[in-house]
């Protein structure tokens, strides 16, 4: 009898807990990128079509992110260098926008590593392929910030890419790019 009433406040406790996550909308975001080549680096911004973070009261536990990838624009150039720039970083050769739009991030774990900063597991799908990916956000009252590391490699983005190419000399454009987000919920 001990054992069943124990089970059913159990299930009642997990239940209660589980109704009580509240998802957040992103209200505002900042998202910039920055990638790096052999004989330099290049950087912008990218926006996010939709984005929320699941609490559990002040306990992050979820989240999930949808990128406009045709939104990728290069802020460190103007002009004609600009256009070639954000028309290359758009086109099959990168990020094939016309034929993927958008990007995905999902969380599938969240652990708290200190009393604002959790450690997050997420799938990241770029040009329909999926990826796990690590990574840590903070999050402070309404306010989160998270730096990615990704490597385009794992994406099928080989333009210009070591991991494709032999002998690419200062032609070369490293794998891994980041990105520093800044939400407002």
């Amino acid at each position: 009898m001990k054992k069943t009433i124990l089970s059913i406040a159990l299930t009642a406790l997990f239940t209660l807990g589980a109704l009580a996550q509240e998802s957040k909308s992103v209200k505002t975001s900042t998202v910039e990128w920055k990638g790096y080549k052999v004989t330099g680096s290049h950087y912008g911004t990218i926006n996010l079509s939709e984005g929320n973070l699941i609490f559990s009261g002040d306990t992050l536990t979820g989240g999930s992110f949808v990128v406009d990838m045709t939104s990728l624009t290069s802020t460190d150039l103007e002009g004609e260098w600009k256009e070639k720039l954000d028309g290359h970083l758009k086109s099959d050769d990168f990020f094939g926008v016309e034929s993927h739009p958008t990007a995905s991030l999902v969380f599938t774990n969240v652990k708290a590593s200190s009393k604002n900063s959790y450690d997050v597991t997420a799938d990241l799908t770029i040009k329909g392929i999926t990826n796990p990916i690590n990574f840590t956000l903070a999050v402070y009252g309404n306010k989160a910030n998270a730096t990615l590391k990704i490597d385009r490699a794992q994406y099928d983005i080989k333009y210009g890419s070591g991991s494709f190419f032999d002998n690419l000399g200062d032609k070369a454009i490293y794998d891994e790019f980041d990105l520093v987000v800044d939400l407002e919920f």
